[in-house]
């Protein structure tokens, strides 16, 4: 049986991504490791529920994808985001945010039916999902006529075009499972 394992991340500052990850969410180093033939260390961090997150420090590393919000990260193929899912997300983004990470999306409903999202970025810029599973809200999508901006950055939300959150799908579209 093949099961999700880890999700590796390259870090500027090993030692701070590794306690700000612990910190923020409650993360526990399960091991850390050291490939001296290519000057490479890391960090096994290890989730309440068993999901596992590596972080990874190479001398030289250079920054990659540094969107300023979802939409942004959907142009550049490749790792975009890393999804938690959470009780609340309400109260996940405000601890995030205390704990030091950006506002990249506040807490809404997602285009996905019956479900609550938001983003915020590490200290490093690299983009977490929050979604909430258990809520009973309708979604949909629309596109947005006009972008939004974070309260905390001035680089927008959510960008012309892209999608959100409606409680009904666009006209013309029909539900999955019935014809067009």
């Amino acid at each position: 049986m093949m099961r999700f394992d880890h999700v590796g991340l390259s870090v500027a500052d090993l030692d701070a991504m590794t306690s700000w990850w612990c910190a923020a969410l409650g993360l526990e180093v399960e091991f850390d490791f050291a490939l001296e033939a290519v000057d490479l260390r890391g960090a096994m961090l290890l989730g309440p529920d068993g999901w596992r997150l590596e972080l990874l420090h190479r001398v030289g590393n250079a920054a990659g994808l540094q969107a300023a919000n979802p939409a942004e990260a959907a142009l550049t193929r490749g790792y975009g985001h890393l999804a938690l899912d959470v009780p609340d997300v309400d109260a996940a983004y405000a601890d995030l945010l205390a704990a030091g990470a950006s506002d990249r999306m506040t807490p809404r409903p997602s285009p996905e039916p019956g479900v609550r999202m938001a983003f915020v970025a590490d200290p490093e810029g690299n983009l977490v999902e929050l979604l909430d599973r258990t809520t009973s809200r309708e979604g949909g999508f629309e596109t947005v006529a006009s972008a939004t901006s974070s309260t905390t950055d001035s680089a927008p939300v959510v960008e012309e075009g892209a999608l959100a959150p409606v409680s009904k799908p666009p006209t013309g579209v029909a539900p999955v499972g019935e014809p067009s």
